[in-house]
C-alpha cells in the first residue's frame, strides 16, 4: 500500500519498502518516503490528484522490476509517480509543457526535496515535434497520470506517445485516468494510431480501495489503469510531421 502524511510543509507519500534509507527493521513493514510541495491550489500539474497516487502504488508494486529501466513521466506536474520509480532505482526523465513553467518547476522541486538533483526536467509540449524529444534517449517506460483529463488534449497526447513508441517499439506507456464522463473515450485514436490498450485491475496491486497514501486519495473517484504499447511492432510507420505541429 502507498501511505501519505504532511510534514515540514510539505506532501510525503509514503510506500511499503527502505527507500528513504537503511534496512527494515525485523516483523515490521518498511516505508518508502516521497516528499512532495504542498500546493492547496488544485491547478493541473501543481497539485497531487489521486490518479498519481495509484500510478506510484502501481510502480511500487513493481519496484523490482524498475531498476536501471529507463522511465519518461510526461505530464508530470509535481511528479510523484517520477520521483517514486528515481527512488526505486529507475533512470528517470520528468517532463511537462514547455509553455507551463510553474509545472517544470513543481519537477524540480521535486526533484530537490527527494534529493534527485540528477533527474532531468524537459519541457514537451503533446503534439509537437521539439529537439528534446527528437532527442530523447531510448526509454522502457512511459508515465501518465490523469493525462486524459481535457479530451481537447486526447490526440495530441496519442500522437505523442505513438511517435516514442514508434522509436521506442518495446516500450510502454503505464497510465491512470479518472474516469469523469462516460461519452469520452479514446479507443477509435487508439486504432487510428497503431496502438492497443490494456486494463490493470486495480486491485491487482492493492489500489482497490478509497483511501492510499494515510488521504482519503483516491476516495469515491472512479480511477482506472491501463498499458499502452504500438498494435505492432513492424511495418510502415504512420508517423508523419504533418501530424504533429513544429511550432
Amino acid at each position: 500500500m502507498l501511505r501519505k502524511g504532511s510534514a515540514g510543509g510539505t506532501e510525503a507519500a509514503r510506500a511499503p519498502g527502505a527507500l528513504s534509507g537503511g534496512v527494515p527493521r525485523p516483523h515490521r513493514e518498511p516505508t518508502a518516503a516521497a516528499a512532495l510541495p504542498a500546493v492547496l491550489d488544485s491547478q493541473y500539474g501543481t497539485y497531487v490528484w489521486p490518479c498519481a497516487v495509484v500510478l506510484a502504488q502501481y510502480l511500487w508494486a513493481h519496484r523490482q522490476s524498475l531498476p536501471g529501466k529507463r522511465v519518461l513521466e510526461i505530464g508530470a506536474g509535481v511528479s510523484l509517480p517520477g520521483v517514486v520509480a528515481a527512488r526505486c532505482g529507475a533512470q528517470v526523465i520528468l517532463s511537462d509543457s514547455e509553455e507551463l513553467p510553474q509545472c517544470l518547476q513543481s519537477c524540480r522541486s521535486s526533484c530537490l526535496m527527494n534529493r534527485l538533483p540528477h533527474v532531468p526536467v524537459l519541457g514537451l509540449t503533446w503534439g509537437r515535434v521539439s529537439p528534446e524529444l527528437l532527442s530523447l534517449a531510448p526509454i522502457d517506460v512511459i508515465l501518465g497520470s490523469d493525462v486524459f483529463f481535457d479530451p481537447k488534449d486526447f490526440e495530441d497526447i496519442l500522437t505523442t506517445i505513438y511517435f516514442l513508441l514508434e522509436k521506442n517499439p518495446h516500450a510502454q506507456f503505464w497510465t491512470t485516468y479518472q474516469v469523469r464522463s462516460a461519452d469520452w473515450s479514446i479507443e477509435a485514436l487508439l486504432h487510428k494510431w497503431n496502438l492497443k490498450s490494456s486494463h490493470v485491475p486495480l486491485h491487482s496491486f492493492g489500489a482497490d480501495k478509497e483511501h492510499l497514501a494515510s488521504s482519503s486519495m483516491p476516495g469515491r473517484h472512479t480511477i482506472e489503469m491501463m498499458i499502452i504499447s504500438l498494435a505492432q511492432s513492424e511495418g510502415t510507420s504512420l508517423y508523419s510531421t504533418s501530424d504533429c505541429s513544429t511550432r
